[in-house]
């Protein structure tokens, strides 16, 4: 199943789902935290004793799929045409893991706002997991019991900022950089090893891949961050981008992101992610 958030009346945060009528918004007294976890039957149980509402999905102002999480960790590097492209340097054992906080996350159709710093404005297409319930030292053959479902995620990254320092935190953890949505999809109707995955910029395709050449599945990224860090329920986990970004383009061709553009993120089964510049 599919669930959402969006902007209700009085601009709270309300919690809908793409049923088989459409789009349908649940009671103000359902919230993301009680639903995440759940699995599809579950949830249509649920949805079968709620009293919901038909929304017109062309009127829905959509959230981010969670407002509230603990900690969004981020994987850096884990798609071996992304490492070719950008020549970044890699070392032994796994990728690079960095943080993005709450103050970034921006639902679809929502604006990222760029930096009067930045300069150097940069898409990646990210495929997302949300922790269905806490986890603390899980083997990876038990590691997707764990997730609660996937979303599509933009790493924004601000390359002049990310390589300021040997830490990337600055570029990477800005306000309005961590676009993610439209959609949850529950964990038992996706396979998160074979997803593509795309995005266009103005329109025009830039990245296109498929999960499936992930350097580390989501069960290994959950297996390790979850040996260092008790994961809670409603983190989010970026899991990394393909190849495509402007970073990896020759210096003379590289055209920054800038106010007025619109970037996509299209993943397989989960949906499309848009959000604009400004």
């Amino acid at each position: 199943m599919k669930l959402f958030q969006y902007h209700g009346m009085s601009n709270d945060i309300r919690v809908g789902a793409v049923t088989e009528n459409g789009h349908v918004a649940l009671p103000s007294t359902v919230k993301m935290e009680d639903l995440l976890g759940l699995d599809d039957a579950a949830l249509k149980d649920l949805l079968a004793k709620e009293v919901t509402v038909p929304l017109k999905q062309e009127n829905i102002k959509f959230a981010p799929v969670v407002t509230h999480p603990e900690k969004i960790l981020c994987i850096g590097l884990n798609y071996d045409e992304h490492i070719n492209e950008t020549k970044l340097e890699t070392r032994p054992g796994f990728p690079p893991v960095f943080c993005k906080f709450a103050n970034g996350l921006v639902g679809h159709g929502g604006t990222v706002h760029i930096p009067e710093k930045a300069k150097q404005v940069d898409y990646e297409a990210e495929l997302v997991i949300v922790i269905g319930k806490e986890c603390k030292n899980v083997n990876k053959e038990n590691a997707l019991d764990y997730a609660a479902g996937y979303t599509a995620g933009n790493d924004v990254s601000a390359r002049d900022m990310q390589f300021a320092s040997t830490q990337w935190t600055m570029g990477k953890a800005c306000d309005d950089f961590a676009p993610v949505g439209p959609y949850i999809v529950t964990a038992d109707c996706l396979n998160p090893g074979n997803l593509a995955i795309s995005s266009r910029v103005n329109g025009e395709l830039a990245q296109n891949s498929n999960t499936c050449k992930m350097i580390y599945s989501c069960a290994e990224i959950i297996s390790y961050l979850s040996a260092l860090i008790t994961l809670k329920k409603g983190d989010l986990i970026f899991t990394g981008t393909p190849s495509g970004v402007i970073l990896g383009k020759e210096e003379s061709a590289r055209v920054w992101l800038k106010a007025g553009d619109a970037v996509t993120v299209e993943i397989e089964g989960i949906g499309v992610l848009e959000s604009r510049f400004a």
